[in-house]
């Protein structure tokens, strides 16, 4: 379970780190094609959620990894259910439902990593 555990971390930690790496060098007429929403969002917006990606790639892996703080792990992916409930909310909003979806299989991997990491296979 510890092995799946940790694909299933690196999995989702790669996912926010490309989206998180991405809106933070891009600009938001480069990422309109991509995300839709940039368009009503505020550059600040979208560089603040870029850093919380990026948290939360770099939380799901370094804690465990480094054998420093792994209860940050868990912590991690509680904050990344919250982006992601949140972004499939706004994209239910503006009927995206193939990014729904995405963000969806990416709830449930959390939920999957927050039980197995507060749960029998804590580091």
């Amino acid at each position: 379970m510890n092995l799946l555990l940790w694909i299933l971390q690196s999995l989702v930690a790669a996912v926010f780190l490309a989206v998180g790496t991405m809106k933070l060098v891009r600009n938001r007429v480069q990422l309109a094609p991509v995300f839709g929403w940039v368009g009503q969002a505020s550059d600040t917006f979208v560089k603040i959620s870029g850093v919380l990606d990026t948290l939360v790639g770099l939380g799901l892996i370094l804690p465990g990894a480094t054998d420093t703080a792994p209860v940050l792990v868990p912590c991690a992916a509680l904050g990344g259910l919250a982006i992601m409930i949140g972004a499939t909310r706004l994209h239910l909003r503006r009927s995206e439902t193939s990014e729904a979806v995405g963000n969806l299989i990416n709830i449930v991997l959390l939920v999957v990593i927050v039980w197995g990491r507060f749960g029998s296979h804590r580091f």
